[in-house]
């Protein structure tokens, strides 16, 4: 049985720490083919964190972070912060290879989306990257289309980069 539930304790933020570890390995294999080193990704994009440090930025008033179990097992993870004025980005979205095909990035994203709508946010973003295909794909399932990019990244990786956005409360 698939359960997701908000990341509120010490313990929930050990664990999606060791989701983030297992999602920063899975970048750094995924992006060496696309000339991306694995200094980079780390340096960039897959810093390493710890539960304190999510819990620091996820547990915030205007963040959330979701962990997803099979059973009693940790299958994956997904987190939201304020991004400006009206906009939260979404963060650390990784399903474990072994729980993939099993509906845990929808429900992961359903459950963010759902929490996001209950606040001021009008528009959800996202800067990911194109090898991330399973990804992309349920973002652009979720209502996601691409867009303008809302941050500058170094050229030498900007060939991977993109930028999605969805809006919310019906805008």
């Amino acid at each position: 049985m698939i359960s997701v539930s908000p990341a509120r304790s010490a313990e929930d933020f050990v664990t999606m720490a060791m989701l983030c570890g297992r999602l920063a390995q899975w970048d750094v294999e995924a992006s060496a083919p696309h000339g991306v080193s694995e200094e980079d990704i780390r340096a960039l994009f897959q810093p390493e964190t710890s539960g304190l440090q999510l819990a620091s930025q996820f547990g915030a008033p205007d963040a959330m972070a979701f962990v997803a179990r099979s059973g009693s097992l940790p299958a994956g993870c997904l987190a939201f912060d304020q991004f400006g004025d009206d906009a939260v980005e979404l963060h650390k979205f990784f399903v474990d290879a072994s729980f993939r095909g099993q509906g845990i990035g929808r429900a992961l994203m359903g459950a963010a989306l759902a929490e996001i709508e209950k606040g001021p946010a009008r528009t959800v973003l996202i800067h990911t990257t194109f090898y991330m295909k399973g990804a992309v794909a349920v973002y652009e399932a979720s209502g996601f289309s691409r867009c303008a990019p809302f941050r500058e990244t170094p050229a030498h990786v900007r060939h991977t980069d993109v930028f999605l956005a969805r809006a919310i409360k019906g805008v």
